[in-house]
């Protein structure tokens, strides 16, 4: 299913021992922790895009201490997949929600982000599933129809390339930052549903929204490691131990 993601190649890539290679000769090289990068130099914006090492870090130990349990928990009535499902999560980043969801399950999944240090995080952490270095706002590195559902959870959206890479009627979930989400710390959000319904309209119909949030009590350190997990947090004073609610609105498309 993986492609060759050079401009004017994308044929199938082979698996050989350390590396993929395409019948063109395009070869790239499999990580020790078993992720391959497929990441263009003229798709990234800078010399390490996405999360950095500390963010990634931050967000596994919000992970590990249950913070975000409720919702993965709502993320998986929501999609309801079957261990003969085949799962593409667009910016997946240290593989939390995929890695936890093909644990449970038991599909085939498969992950792809733009950052280095949150795809090998996750490569570690989960090596039952694959893990992709690229550029997904340009190119999801998968041959047509490779899957039955996809995942974008508080990620890009690419929603052409998602309707290729789904099957026919395949499912697609999007989570979003609700309003409320970290209401504490960056003050009341925008409601992002309108305009994602406006972006999947071609291609895809809604069959299913709600909204999931849970608080947690965290300690100074725990606020620390959301203030370094999220982008441009509205707070300049050092953490302090508070209450802090996360909030995502969870829309179901299928595919038509």
């Amino acid at each position: 299913m993986l492609l060759c993601p050079v401009h004017n190649c994308h044929l199938a890539l082979a698996r050989e021992e350390r590396r993929v290679v395409c019948p063109r000769g395009h070869s790239f090289d499999i990580a020790r922790s078993g992720y391959i990068n497929l990441l263009q130099p003229q798709e990234r914006r800078s010399k390490k895009p996405g999360d950095t090492v500390a963010a990634v870090a931050a967000r596994r130990r919000l992970h590990d201490r249950g913070v975000t349990g409720p919702l993965l928990h709502a993320i998986v009535e929501t999609l309801a997949a079957s261990p003969g499902d085949s799962v593409f999560d667009a910016g997946c980043g240290d593989g939390f929600y995929l890695g936890s969801l093909a644990g449970q399950t038991g599909f085939n999944a498969h992950g792809v982000d733009i950052s280095i240090p949150a795809v090998d995080a996750a490569a570690r952490r989960y090596p039952g599933c694959e893990w992709i270095v690229a550029n997904a706002d340009r190119f999801v590195p998968y041959a047509d129809r490779s899957f039955s559902m996809a995942l974008s959870i508080t990620a890009r959206m690419n929603a052409g390339e998602f309707r290729r890479v789904l099957r026919d009627d395949g499912r697609l979930l999007v989570a979003l930052p609700a309003p409320d989400d970290l209401i504490e710390l960056r003050g009341v959000g925008r409601d992002r549903v309108a305009r994602t319904l406006e972006t999947f309209a071609h291609g895809f119909r809604l069959v299913g929204r709600r909204r999931v949030a849970t608080v947690a009590d965290l300690d100074a350190v725990g606020v620390g490691d959301v203030l370094h997990s999220i982008y441009r947090p509205m707070r300049s004073k050092p953490a302090e131990a508070m209450r802090v609610t996360f909030s995502l609105d969870l829309l179901l498309f299928r595919a038509a």
